[in-house]
């Protein structure tokens, strides 16, 4: 039902998502979809955790990849993944981490760039060793807003993103950072 959800929101968008059109792009009967979700924000709701954790996933392979854990770096890799995303990943373009649906959606007391900014800021701190602190917090918060309005950008200016906007997007994040991360 996931990947029914993901195709319709490729084709036509969350407002042309429904828990009709997914029941019948699954082949499976309305109550099925029903059983699992109350309404089409639930099963959104489900991909958009989904993406998150692929999303973690893909950075927990980046992790064991990488011999050197520099910020730099993983900070680079990241956006590369969340636009490899953008590019492979179906429905992620529209729903991301559920914004598009609800700006709470991930979680209920915060809006879902801030829980992707809390758990990049964690990855970072772990990784790297570097102290963590309610500016860090606040620089990750600003930096995963800029990244997600950047890369949106980018793929509004080409089909797979305009590689220089994600290239501009890298080093104005990088920079940003550098002023909290390399005290």
């Amino acid at each position: 039902m996931l990947d029914a959800c993901a195709e319709i929101l490729d084709e036509a968008g969350y407002d042309g998502l429904s828990t009709t059109r997914i029941a019948q792009r699954a082949g499976v009967a309305i109550g099925s979809v029903y059983q699992f979700f109350p309404d089409k924000r639930a099963v959104a709701q489900a991909l958009a955790l989904r993406n998150l954790e692929e999303f973690g996933d893909r950075i927990g392979v980046l992790l064991d990849e990488l011999p050197a854990r520099s910020w730099s770096q993983l900070v680079g890799r990241a956006i590369d993944i969340f636009v490899e995303m953008h590019r492979t990943v179906p429905g992620f373009r529209v729903l991301r981490f559920g914004d598009v649906a609800d700006l709470h959606l991930l979680d209920e007391s915060e809006d879902n760039n801030a829980v992707v900014a809390d758990r990049l800021r964690e990855l970072i701190v772990q990784t790297t060793g570097v102290a963590d602190s309610p500016e860090l917090e606040r620089a990750f918060a600003i930096t995963v807003e800029s990244a997600d309005a950047l890369i949106k950008m980018a793929f509004r200016r080409a089909a797979d993103g305009d590689d220089a906007v994600i290239g501009e997007a890298k080093g104005l994040i990088q920079t940003y950072l550098s002023g909290y991360l390399e005290q």
